[in-house]
């Protein structure tokens, strides 16, 4: 296994915030969702350039002719069609004898692109997989919706799984739930409803604004849906693996938001010395969330071999995964 991740260069303060929205205080905003800044991708710096990067990354070093498929995760691609994936075949020089394919999925994106790389490599159809994840959610909100701005954040990351990785990599649980989708979408823009030219925009309780072309977050019923369905999750997942809470070395959920991530660690009671949260200085950066904090604990040597991770994402969708890897 081999991670590596990238970052817009630019960044967006709570200070720029309070700058933008006098009456919002940029400490409190830290205080309330646990981030001091995020990575905001450039007007011309789209998710396929992201994913660009965080692949450059993980390569440096390696045999691309190895690589024989690209999986990409992103909910904010460059065209309908083609798939970015394709495109980034060739943008990375890889050979044509490479599967490539986009799919759609956020928050749970990074565990269900794992699951589909084990896949793929125990039925002998690929070898080594390059696994990328990029979010760029900040073109997909409306400039006067304080509440989302102030959340989410750009980012991709990219992994490299091959054949030896097979025996590290658990079994998942997974999981979904359609009757939410509503409560985290992009109403308007794609086929079953058009992009609306002047589009109305909505009030929101929180004093922000949000129109049908735009993200909508129904906050609270995201967040009833996280703490009725992780907490079973994580007790799923580790009994397939046959596993206890203090089987395990580290904890890492996908980073929605410090309330959230605190709530759950408390009523699952994960100790906090195993369990991460690394929203500071990046936000939620939607399916990038946990391979971007694996990324961080390896440079902290919080992470080293032999170490067991149990990983769980959940969001849009509503959707929902996890799983328990060993580094090595």
């Amino acid at each position: 296994m081999k991670i590596a991740c990238y970052l817009p260069e630019q960044v967006f303060t709570n200070s720029d915030f309070e700058k933008e929205f006098p009456d919002w205080n940029a400490a409190k905003i830290e205080e309330k969702v646990g981030i001091r800044q995020r990575h905001i991708a450039g007007k011309e710096e789209t998710a396929l350039d992201m994913a660009y990067m965080a692949a450059v990354r993980v390569l440096s070093g390696e045999d691309k002719t190895k690589v024989d498929f690209i999986l990409l995760c992103t909910q904010s691609p460059d065209y309908f069609l083609p798939t970015s994936a394709c495109v980034l075949q060739e943008k990375l020089g890889l050979k044509t004898q490479t599967g490539a394919l986009d799919y759609n999925l956020g928050c749970s994106g990074f565990i269900y692109g794992l699951a589909l790389a084990k896949g793929l490599l125990a039925a002998g159809i690929a070898s080594r997989i390059l696994l990328i994840m990029s979010e760029t959610y900040s073109k997909h909100m409306h400039p006067a919706d304080r509440a989302n701005r102030s959340i989410f954040g750009d980012g991709a990351a990219a992994m490299l799984l091959d054949l030896d990785d097979l025996p590290f990599i658990g079994t998942f649980e997974l999981g979904t739930d359609g009757t939410g989708r509503d409560n985290l979408i992009v109403e308007a823009g794609a086929m079953r409803r058009s992009c609306i030219p002047n589009a109305q925009l909505i009030a929101k309780d929180d004093g922000s604004f949000q129109s049908p072309n735009h993200l909508y977050m129904n906050g609270p019923e995201i967040f009833n849906f996280t703490i009725d369905n992780v907490p079973g999750l994580v007790n799923s997942v580790l009994g397939k693996n046959h596993l206890s809470l203090e089987d395990i070395s580290y904890v890492i959920f996908h980073q929605a938001n410090k309330y959230m991530l605190e709530y759950l660690r408390k009523k699952i009671r994960i100790p906090i010395e195993k369990y991460h949260n690394n929203m500071l200085m990046t936000g939620n950066t939607v399916s990038a969330t946990i391979p971007i904090a694996i990324n961080e604990c390896l440079d902290l040597g919080i992470i080293n071999p032999g170490s067991k991770l149990l990983l769980v994402g959940f969001g849009v969708g509503y959707s929902w995964g996890a799983v328990v890897i060993t580094w090595h």
